[in-house]
Parts: structure tokens; C-alpha cells; sequence
């Protein structure tokens, strides 16, 4: 078995010294780092402590050696595309976790800077972060099963006011949302 240890690790921006201290109990980034490179045996306890300190699930940990997981081959700098020293697990945003729930919209119309075929994708932002998300597309449901989505440009408590995407739309109050979603990731087809 292959690990992805080290892939997921840094698709979540952590070096071997935060994974090391987030497990528990704690350990040194010289074992990460022996696990990583299979030079320590990955045991099942081991498999869930490093899990748990990613915030995955552990299977997300291992494949086998044939993957048809997609693959980093390169980065895109300000010089050009550069090849990586060897391709990387694509860890795509759904697996690697994280604080709120995940959702998405698929645009059927081109809408403001949105074209029919896009998905934008939402996490859920917990209530005392709301004010933090002035000024960035969020969805809100409504009332009746519906949802009202646009740029957040007020907040007073539960109370969201949002400037819709497409020309010449009205701004949209949202009295009593029981949740707001904020835009985390825009899916383009090309």
C-alpha cells in the first residue's frame, strides 16, 4: 500500500511539526515523516491518529498501487507552467474535510460573471463568522423551500442582505436565515 500522507499534508498547507502536534497523544515530525516515506510501518492506530489530525477520513490515507486518482503533474508560476519533481495526488476539496458543511449550485443561465455549465460550491459558515463574509457570494435559504444567493453586502444579526449577480436586479433581504453558505470554489468546464 501506497500513502498519501504527505499529499494530503500539504493540500491543507501543514508541515510535519503541525501534523505532529495535532495528533493525540503527541508525537515528533521524524515519526510524520517516517510514515510518510514508508519507512515506519503505517498501523491501523497510526492510520487514525494522523486522520484525525488532517481532519479525513483514514481510508483517504491509502490506495493501492494502481490509482485512477487524478494526479498534480505540474504548478503554474509566474514564469510558466514548471513540472513537480514527481506527480501528486489531486486531493479534490470534498475529501479533505473541514469545518462546515458542503454544498453547490449549478448554473443553468450565464449570470453576472457566472456562465451556464459553472458549479459554484458553498460551505456552510458557522452563525458568529457571518460578519466575516461581507462582500463575498453566499447562498441563504428562504422561506418555501427557496434559496437567495448573491454578494453579502449587510448583516445585522440573522438578518442578510445580498446584491444579486445578474444587471439589473434589486437587492435581496433575508430576514431570519437559519444558515449562510459562503462561495468556496468555482468548477469552470473549459
Amino acid at each position: 500500500m501506497i500513502n498519501r500522507i504527505r499529499d494530503i499534508r500539504r493540500e491543507k498547507g501543514l508541515t510535519l511539526a503541525d501534523v505532529a502536534e495535532r495528533c493525540q497523544p503527541q508525537t515528533t515530525a521524524q515519526t510524520i515523516g517516517r510514515l510518510e516515506t514508508g519507512m515506519r510501518n503505517l498501523s491501523l492506530v497510526w492510520m487514525n491518529r494522523i486522520a484525525a489530525a488532517l481532519g479525513v477520513e483514514p481510508e483517504l490515507l491509502v490506495r493501492g498501487d494502481v490509482s485512477a486518482q487524478p494526479q498534480l503533474v505540474a504548478r503554474l508560476t509566474d514564469a510558466g507552467p514548471e513540472a513537480l519533481t514527481a506527480p501528486r495526488d489531486a486531493i479534490l476539496p470534498t475529501a479533505l474535510g473541514g469545518d462546515g458543511v458542503l454544498m453547490a449550485i449549478a448554473v443553468e443561465a450565464s449570470c453576472g460573471e457566472f456562465r451556464a455549465g459553472d458549479q459554484i460550491w458553498f460551505r456552510r459558515v458557522p452563525d458568529e463568522e457571518w460578519g466575516r463574509h461581507v462582500n463575498r457570494d453566499v447562498l441563504v435559504p428562504r422561506s418555501g423551500g427557496r434559496f437567495a444567493f448573491g454578494r453579502m453586502i449587510d448583516r445585522d444579526g440573522h438578518k442578510v442582505a445580498l446584491f444579486p449577480p445578474g444587471t439589473g436586479q434589486r437587492q435581496i433581504v433575508v430576514d431570519n436565515a437559519a444558515w449562510l453558505a459562503a462561495a468556496e470554489m468555482l468548477v469552470r468546464k473549459l
